[in-house]
C-alpha cells in the first residue's frame, strides 16, 4: 500500500501531489478540510515514503488499490500536475470509485505543449537531466513550477524553500543512482476523457504555463482562476484553493 496521510473523518477525500514532490504538497488544505472531511494524502510509488519502482508500473492501479483499501469510494479526487493526471485516469479505469475531480496544472494523458518559452524551457530540464547535473536540474523544475521566466524574488521564501525541500529528498531517497523507472501511461487517456460525465473541477494558477492552464481546462466543466499563483496555486494562494475545495465538496 501507498504510504499515505489519513487525518479527519466525513465524506472522504484524496489529494494526489506532483511530481518531484510527495504529500506535504497539500499541507495548507489538509488541517482545514480535515475538519469535516476524511482526508487521504498519499505518497505515489517512486516518492516520499512509498517505495522506489524497480519494474514497470500504472500510478492509477496503485491508487484504485488504496482507494479500496481504506474503503474510500466514491471519493473526490484531486491532483495537481501529475497528481491530476493520476485523479483522471482514475476516473477513467475505474469511475465507480470517483465522485468528482479537482485538476490542477495537467489533464488527461501525456502533456502537450506548445508554448515557445515552456519548450525552450522543457529542453533545458531534459539536457540537465541528461548531463545529471541536479542543481540546473532542480531550478529548471522550480521555474517550471513558479512560472515561466518568473523571478523567484517574486515567490514567497517559504514556499519556495517547502517545494525545494521535497524536491531534495525524491532525488535523494528515489534517484540516487540514475534515472527513475517511470509510470507507464494509460491508453487512450485524452480522448477517453471527452466522454467523462462526472464534475470536474479546474484550478488555474494565472501564471502557471499557458499549456498547463490549458490542459487543466479541457477537462473541466467548471473553472476557479487563481492570480498570482504559478503551477501550485495551492501553496501560493491556500486561502482561494481551500475555499474552491470546500465549495466543491459541499456542492
Amino acid at each position: 500500500m501507498l504510504a499515505h496521510v489519513d487525518q479527519g473523518s466525513g465524506p472522504p477525500v484524496l489529494l494526489l501531489h506532483g511530481g518531484a514532490l510527495d504529500h506535504r504538497l497539500w499541507e495548507p488544505q489538509i488541517p482545514e478540510l480535515s475538519r469535516t472531511h476524511r482526508v487521504v494524502a498519499p505518497d505515489l510509488r517512486g516518492h516520499g515514503a512509498s517505495e522506489t519502482p524497480t519494474a514497470p508500473f500504472r500510478h492509477v492501479d496503485d491508487v484504485a488499490a488504496l482507494v479500496r483499501d481504506l474503503d474510500l469510494a466514491p471519493v473526490t479526487v484531486a491532483g495537481i500536475s501529475l497528481g491530476a493526471t493520476v485523479a483522471v485516469d482514475l476516473a477513467l479505469e475505474a469511475p465507480e470509485l470517483v465522485a468528482q475531480l479537482v485538476v490542477s496544472g495537467a489533464g488527461a494523458g501525456g502533456a502537450e505543449f506548445r508554448d515557445p518559452a515552456t519548450l525552450d524551457l522543457l529542453a533545458r530540464w531534459a539536457a540537465a537531466e541528461q548531463a545529471r547535473d541536479r542543481a540546473r536540474w532542480t531550478e529548471t523544475f522550480l521555474e517550471l513550477g513558479f512560472g515561466v521566466g518568473r523571478s523567484f524574488d517574486d515567490v514567497a521564501p517559504d514556499v519556495l524553500a517547502h517545494v525545494r525541500r521535497m524536491t531534495d529528498d525524491t532525488l535523494d531517497h528515489h534517484v540516487p543512482d540514475g534515472m527513475p523507472v517511470l509510470p507507464t501511461p494509460v491508453a487512450d487517456a485524452a480522448a477517453r476523457a471527452r466522454e467523462l460525465t462526472l464534475p470536474v473541477l479546474a484550478i488555474v494558477g494565472l501564471l502557471d504555463s499557458p499549456d498547463h492552464q490549458r490542459m487543466a481546462r479541457e477537462v473541466a466543466d467548471r473553472v476557479v482562476e487563481v492570480p498570482g499563483a504559478g503551477h501550485y496555486p495551492n501553496l501560493e494562494r491556500p486561502d482561494v484553493v481551500t475555499g474552491a475545495l470546500l465549495a466543491s465538496l459541499r456542492a
